[in-house]
Formats: C-alpha cells, sequence, structure tokens
C-alpha cells in the first residue's frame, strides 16, 4: 500500500471518529434534547394552526435548508399528505435582487417579513452562528410574532441571542457542524412527521 493510500486511509479514520465525537456529545446534552423537543413542539403547533416552516441559510446550509423543507413538503419516512415548508434561498431571483437592491444582509428578511404570518417556525442554520442575514431573518420572525429557531456551531454567538430555540453542535470543523445539522434537521423532521400524520 502507498503512502498516498494510507494517509487517505487516514483521513477518512479521522473524520469518521470526528463525526463518532460529534454525535456521542450530541446524544449525551440533555440541553440539545430539550431544544429538539421545543423546536418539534414550535413546529407542530405552528402546521396545525395552519402555519408553515420557513427555513434559510447561507452556502451548504442553504443546500441543507433546500433538504430539509423537501422532506416536509414530499415523503420522509411515512406516507402522509405534504407538510407546509419553504427554503428561503430556493428563490434565485429574490435572493439575487435584495442582495442587489438592498443589501446581501438583508436577503433572507424581507422574505421572512413577506411571507411569515405569526406561529410560523423559522429556522436559520449557521454554522458559525454569526451569520449577518441569518440574524437579521431570526430578527425579523421575532418582529413578526413568528417563532425564529437555529442551528449553529459555535456557542455564544450573535444568533443566540435573537432565536427563541438554539441547537449547537459541538465539532470544530465546517463539514462536521454541517453534519451535525442534518441530522438534528431529519431528527426533528421525523419527529414533527410522526406527531401530525401517525394513524
Amino acid at each position: 500500500m502507498s503512502s498516498v493510500e494510507l494517509s487517505r486511509t487516514g483521513l477518512l479514520q479521522e473524520r469518521i471518529r470526528e463525526s463518532l465525537t460529534m454525535m456521542e456529545l450530541l446524544l449525551d446534552d440533555q440541553e440539545v434534547a430539550a431544544g429538539v423537543d421545543s423546536i418539534v413542539e414550535a413546529m407542530v403547533g405552528s402546521i396545525q394552526n395552519g402555519g408553515k416552516v420557513l427555513l434559510c441559510g447561507n452556502g451548504g446550509s442553504a443546500a441543507e435548508a433546500e433538504h430539509l423543507a423537501a422532506e416536509l413538503i414530499g415523503r420522509f419516512c411515512m406516507e402522509r399528505r405534504p407538510l407546509p415548508a419553504i427554503a428561503i434561498a430556493s428563490n434565485v431571483a429574490a435572493l439575487t435582487a435584495i442582495a442587489n437592491d438592498y443589501d446581501y444582509a438583508d436577503a433572507f428578511a424581507r422574505a421572512v417579513t413577506a411571507l411569515g404570518r405569526p406561529g410560523d417556525v423559522v429556522l436559520g442554520l449557521s454554522t458559525s452562528g454569526g451569520s449577518a442575514n441569518i440574524v437579521a431573518a431570526l430578527e425579523a420572525a421575532r418582529a413578526g410574532e413568528m417563532v425564529p429557531v437555529a442551528l449553529v456551531g459555535q456557542p455564544g454567538s450573535p444568533v443566540e441571542d435573537v432565536a427563541e430555540h438554539t441547537l449547537t453542535v459541538p465539532a470544530a470543523r465546517t463539514a462536521g457542524i454541517q453534519e451535525g445539522h442534518l441530522l438534528l434537521g431529519h431528527t426533528i423532521f421525523e419527529l414533527v412527521e410522526r406527531e401530525l400524520c401517525a394513524t
């Protein structure tokens, strides 16, 4: 086996160990468990009352927001009715127009104000917890009597000051944080699906 192959195997093993460590930390974190419970309750209550979930993120987090919205609109773990969710960044024309005509920091907040109604849940994904447009979106949610929630990767971030519920993934690398966000998002949406649609 060549040294290149060994280094590839070594990196794979390192990344798997990092992922396992992150998952074990999440598994034992009672604050995360309580936060998941609160977010599920908010989403279930919103949808039961005719509301929806709005999701936003940048880059890989935007892709995760689209992925999670699709789990609600389509089918995730069971055959059931579609559930209302909007991934804000998927409207590229609106996103780029707002960024061009106003400021990129306003891109999600304007959509939240336009599309959101009292009682809706706005989920912001930010690996740093400091993305200005995520903070602004959650502030707009709070101003509009919505429920602002967030998935982040750094404790004590600006997002925590405006989110009603924040889940923090204990990982150092952006990719590891995103893996944790997807795990938490999938779990939250599976619980929402079960509670709203189980027969």
